[in-house]
């Protein structure tokens, strides 16, 4: 039952890949990538895969984030419409 643990994870940190969602939560990969296809089959999340490149090297992922879910602004002034 980690499809929990997983959401709110996401819910705290907005968009994260597969391998960061691992490290953050201490579940492992394989087990973070079940619950991530789990979770999309069911609509909970919106995930994509991508390929970052880190030194050269070619890292392959699933980008992640709750599906239908607004994060609640930063706090903080925000920046004056331009006239």
């Amino acid at each position: 039952m980690h499809t929990a643990t997983i959401l709110q994870c996401l819910k705290k940190h907005g968009q994260l890949l597969d391998s960061e969602i691992a490290t953050e939560t201490g579940i492992p990969l394989a087990k973070v990538r079940f619950s991530l296809s789990d979770l999309s089959e069911q609509g909970e999340i919106s995930q994509c895969s991508v390929t970052r490149f880190d030194n050269g090297k070619a890292v392959e992922g699933f980008l992640c984030r709750v599906s239908g879910y607004i994060p609640k602004p930063a706090p903080g002034r925000k920046p004056a419409a331009k006239r």
